[in-house]
């Protein structure tokens, strides 16, 4: 074949730290472990806006959240070129398997063809999964029959057989289209799974062999006092918590359990893997678990923000691109990469208005050439402000405006996040690096993060779109992640 068919495999809010194998990790993934070992893997991988829209939308476009406008949960429409869209103009049949979490809904975004759903529940037009279920005599209302909220800590074991559930939905879907593409074409196949992200429910087994293993307890920063309002005793939906003992290991337990469980169904769709197929394994941002009395995403720190990425091929293609498998690259990469990196990697010409870059010279040993990646989020909940972040792996500076807060770790020495060196000081030197970095990088955007050459302390959050054309077309999700609103 000419080109290569190209899968994409992603899951929702998945710790980077949650692959198998990895020092400290708490999960067994044995084919993710197998496509990580034997493939290439990203080892400073991060989601730049880390809150699903966004970070979808910078997937499919290979732009940045100021480029493509959108730095929260928005249901501004996403219009112009796509990774399947370019794709399925080269001649490939490109289709979709699970979430896609963009607007409009149903819209195909240069798929050809999709089994859509974003969620066992939506408040869009009736949705693939929806009625898988009716026509086996259940409804969306049966799937989330368990009662867990689909933002929040509480987890069980799911309710109904594991046939029904939406990560076995979405494997079926895909072996379905393995049975009915057309073979005389390339594919590329987006399989897009909507856990580990709550509710975090997995079939018994699962939930049961983690309620049951020696987890690592939560990693607690000194730093944490410094930010107000954390929660306590707030609804499960929270985004900072003090949860008991129990309901934290369940949540951790049904989380890691969501984890292996996607695994084991990615291990279904290796098994009828059609040859001349690259792999490509991501997830569109972490989830805190607890870590420094958080959840969910949208900071800055590792669990929300660090990401897994892994890109695996036959070896007939790693020959042919001239890729070095079973290595690990350690420069930072984003999600706007993948966009150039799949279309470099099926020799289409990449889009001169693209932020990302391709990853095959990094694949083949060379030097990428970018120091470090930017990121940033317009709102994090309790504590009145959005963040901006920068980080090439090895540290990492953020900066909160509407708090005129400074953090900075050493992520080498302090993986976990435990000391805030600006807090703690003797680094002022790299400090003073960092934020002359941030302060170029947002130099004249709209928000006003920057006046006389110097970082600014702003009234509160910033918008949700940097264009007022998307904010006047969009809508406000709150972060529901599926279109509901949540109080939190």
């Amino acid at each position: 074949m000419d080109r290569p068919n190209v899968l994409l495999l992603m899951t929702d809010e998945q710790r980077g730290d949650a692959l198998g194998g990895l020092p400290g990790s708490a999960v067994d993934t044995p084919y993710l472990t197998q496509l990580r070992t034997q493939g290439v893997y990203f080892r400073s991988a991060y989601s730049a806006c880390p809150i699903c829209v966004p970070a979808r939308r910078t997937l499919m476009t290979g732009k940045t959240p100021s480029h493509h406008g959108v730095m929260m949960n928005y249901s501004a429409p996403l219009e112009g070129d796509t990774l399947p869209g370019l794709m399925s103009q080269a001649g490939y049949q490109s289709h979709l398997c699970g979430k896609l979490h963009l607007f409009p809904e149903r819209k195909r975004y240069g798929f050809d063809s999709m089994d859509w759903a974003d969620a066992a529940f939506s408040t869009a037009a009736e949705n693939d999964y929806e009625l898988y279920l009716r026509d086996r005599g259940l409804t969306s209302q049966d799937a989330v029959g368990h009662g867990m909220h689909h933002n929040g800590y509480a987890a069980r074991p799911y309710h109904l057989d594991e046939k029904y559930h939406f990560s076995t939905w979405c494997t079926d879907m895909a072996l379905r289209f393995f049975e009915r593409r057309d073979p005389t074409v390339p594919f590329f196949l987006n399989v897009s799974y909507h856990q580990p992200h709550a509710p975090c429910t997995p079939p018994a087994y699962y939930f049961d062999k983690y309620m049951r293993a020696e987890l690592p307890p939560c990693p607690r920063g000194a730093w944490e006092q410094d930010l107000p309002n954390t929660q306590k005793g707030m609804p499960v939906f929270a985004w900072r918590v003090e949860p008991d003992e129990r309901s934290i290991r369940e949540y951790r337990a049904g989380y890691y359990g969501c984890v292996e469980q996607i695994d084991h169904q990615i291990g279904r769709i290796l098994y009828k893997l059609p040859k001349d197929t690259i792999v490509i394994f991501l997830s569109d941002h972490g989830e805190m678990l607890g870590d420094h009395g958080w959840i969910r995403k949208r900071s800055a720190y590792e669990g929300s923000a660090h990401v897994p990425f892994i890109i695996w091929m036959p070896d007939a293609w790693a020959e042919r691109l001239h890729i070095r498998q079973g290595t690990v690259v350690e420069e930072p990469v984003e999600l706007m990469d993948v966009l150039p990196t799949v279309l470099d990697m099926a020799g289409l010409p990449i889009p001169a208005d693209v932020d990302g870059i391709s990853l095959l010279p990094a694949m083949r040993g060379e030097k990428l050439g970018r120091p470090y990646i930017h990121g940033e989020c317009a709102r994090l909940e309790t504590i009145g402000t959005g963040m901006q972040y920068m980080t090439d792996g090895k540290e990492k500076y953020i900066w909160y405006p509407a708090l005129g807060l400074e953090q900075f770790f050493d992520l080498r020495q302090d993986p976990q996040e435990l000391r805030d060196l600006a807090r703690e000081g003797g680094s002022e030197e790299r400090i003073a690096l960092w934020r002359g970095r941030m302060t170029e990088r947002l130099a004249g955007r709209p928000e006003g993060f920057v006046k006389d050459g110097a970082l600014q302390k702003l009234p509160g959050p910033t918008a949700y779109c940097i264009s007022p054309e998307l904010m006047a077309a969009g809508q406000n999700l709150l972060d529901t992640d599926n279109g509901e609103t949540s109080r939190a």
